[in-house]
């Protein structure tokens, strides 16, 4: 796989034009009464098994949304470090693998938030860089690891309307693609 890197100034933009996205998707849901928040995750619900494709763009409150954008920009420009292409394939599958291990294993209720991209990118960056041996690459862990290390914990069941599930199977995809992609560094 090409390791590309994006010009920074346009890493900033792309992020920018994410945290937009996304703030304008909460605004849309805020303003009609939390509507969107329809296109959530139910496991084992057919007519739910789109929605892998739309969870990760809602939120159930302001909190939750404020909770997750800056970590999620943060995480995005680091995880962008690894190369362009790299970026897009690893966003699109930890959406894709965390939304159907949410499906398939989660408890009943509505899954919904980025925080499984977050965790996905988490575990992602934790390894990666070590497995890439390149020396600013594994910076990037260092950091990852030392200043969101605690965000492990949030893969253990909590509180009843967290989406721990979302948080483990984010993190664990994010481990598995850092090993496959691992060589191609």
């Amino acid at each position: 796989m090409q390791n590309k890197l994006a010009p920074f100034a346009k890493q900033i933009r792309f992020v920018g034009f994410v945290f937009a996205l996304l703030a304008i998707i909460e605004l849309i849901n805020l303003a009609t009464g939390r509507v969107l928040n329809q296109f959530s995750i139910v496991p084992r619900d057919l007519d739910s098994l789109i929605f892998i494709l739309t969870a990760p763009f809602l939120h159930a409150d302001i909190q939750h949304f404020f909770s997750n954008i800056i970590t999620l920009c943060v995480f995005a420009l680091l995880t962008m470090q690894f190369g362009q292409k790299k970026f897009f394939i690893v966003s699109v599958l930890l959406i894709v693998s965390t939304g159907v291990l949410v499906w398939l294993f989660a408890r009943t209720a509505y899954h919904l938030g980025a925080s499984g991209v977050i965790y996905g990118y988490f575990g992602y960056l934790v390894l990666a860089g070590f497995l890439s041996k390149k020396i600013s690459l594994t910076m990037i862990s260092l950091f990852v690891a030392v200043f969101y290390g605690a965000m492990v914990w949030g893969v253990l069941p909590s509180r009843p309307y967290i989406s721990w599930e979302s948080h483990l199977f984010g993190f664990v995809s994010g481990l598995g693609l850092a090993y496959v992609f691992r060589a191609k560094s």
